[in-house]
């Protein structure tokens, strides 16, 4: 155990949605009995990404004892869902994270993903 962020979900304020799932490119956040949750410590990098989707504010980052964060772990889990229709894409052409860099950004009041072929163009108009 070490002390490092995390994201923390709070049940109560979780309406069940699952916004959150997909911006979590560790895959760390699941649905469970319609709650978010997230299923491993040490897949959670911290980095919250997830945090402003949350349309009820349920998801924070605290710092705290948690297991380390496993990059190794999370390769597995995302080989383990390769086929997963959550899998997370470029807003402008459809590109899955396993083929190219993807960077979050809020785009016409939205958190999504776009990658680093298509961020210049988003920038740029």
């Amino acid at each position: 155990m070490e002390k490092r962020k995390i994201v923390r979900i709070d049940s109560e304020k979780c309406n069940g949605c699952g916004a959150c799932v997909s911006p979590c490119a560790e895959g760390a956040i699941e649905l469970v009995d319609g709650k978010a949750r997230v299923k491993n410590e040490a897949l959670c990098d911290g980095a919250g990404f997830c945090i402003g989707i949350c349309p009820t504010g349920a998801l924070t980052i605290e710092e705290r004892l948690a297991s380390p964060f496993d990059m190794a772990l999370v390769e597995r889990e995302k080989a383990s869902s390769a086929g997963d229709a959550s899998a997370i894409t470029c807003l402008r052409c459809g590109t899955r994270d396993n083929g190219r860099a993807l960077f979050p950004v809020r785009f016409e009041g939205k958190s999504l993903w776009v990658c680093a072929r298509c961020i210049p163009a988003l920038i740029h108009g």
